[in-house]
């Protein structure tokens, strides 16, 4: 099966994007865009100089429980820069949601809670909230966390969006947010 198609048939559609964004950023962006794809995985990241932001990572349900997860993030964590990733929140009724949760935790990935993401997806035309976990090897702060989800958002979530989607998603001003008196945690909630 074809690497977008194991993607597609994992992640919900409106977390998706769609295979020609993917396919021109592999190609014109990949000096930052990467994808490392096995029999029971596929992996897509942007690498920039102080941070990497875990696009989609995928582990077929033949291999979970097997540590393919564990090496695939450890990988990215031996380049000794802050790891970043959305996720959606718990999903009592999907038990994956919070099995992905409890897997970030045991791999010391922290909940950035003071920043808020509400994209809309251009599927769907839905607003679509998402949680951000991050692994921080040199105690990088929440504000350098927002910072670098901004820069992954304009040049990667919305890389010739128009030109792909025939519409532009939400300015970066709309679908971000920091608010330093949130208090909640969805990893230390999970116990």
């Amino acid at each position: 099966m074809h690497w977008y198609e194991k993607l597609n048939q994992y992640f919900p559609i409106e977390e998706m994007k769609a295979k020609e964004h993917m396919e021109l950023l592999l190609k014109e962006r990949g000096d930052i865009y990467h994808k490392d794809e096995g029999p029971n995985h596929v992996l897509i990241y942007v690498e920039f100089d102080n941070f990497v932001f875990v696009d989609y990572l995928f582990v077929s349900k033949d291999a979970r429980g097997q540590g393919l997860g564990r090496k695939l993030i450890d990988k990215l964590k031996q380049k000794g820069k802050a790891v970043i990733l959305e996720v959606e929140p718990v999903n009592y009724e999907d038990t994956d949601s919070e099995k992905r949760l409890r897997f970030y935790a045991r791999e010391g990935f922290e909940h950035a809670s003071s920043i808020g993401y509400r994209r809309r997806s251009l599927a769907t035309n839905e607003v679509n909230e998402m949680e951000i976990l991050y692994w921080a090897p040199n105690d990088e702060s929440e504000e350098m966390i927002y910072e670098a989800m901004c820069k992954t958002y304009r040049l990667i979530h919305k890389y010739k969006d128009e030109e792909i989607y025939g519409e532009a998603f939400d300015p970066v001003q709309k679908v971000l947010s920091i608010d330093e008196t949130k208090e909640s945690n969805i990893l230390k909630e999970l116990n």
